[in-house]
């Protein structure tokens, strides 16, 4: 990825230009959008239903002692 920088009158960074190829795959790779109306939109009764399911079988491998769950400080940092 060829990265230039913008930079002000006094040669502060202030933004970045990435290649339009390389912006596209980060936004795929992250689920991003072109517009904000776009960025955030109601999960369904299904979705919601879907994680925690997904939330509950993760507690229940880790009382098995299967696998390892992150600490709440690490989940928050995440966000």
């Amino acid at each position: 990825m060829r990265i230039q920088y913008l930079t002000d009158n006094q040669g502060k960074k202030t933004g970045v230009f990435i290649p339009i190829k390389d912006w596209e795959a980060l936004k795929k790779q992250y689920h991003l959008s072109e517009t904000p109306e776009e960025e955030y939109r109601e999960p369904t009764k299904e979705e919601i239903l879907q994680g925690l399911k997904s939330a509950m079988e993760e507690v229940k491998l880790h009382q098995e002692g299967k696998i390892k769950l992150k600490s709440a400080r690490d989940f928050l940092n995440e966000l």
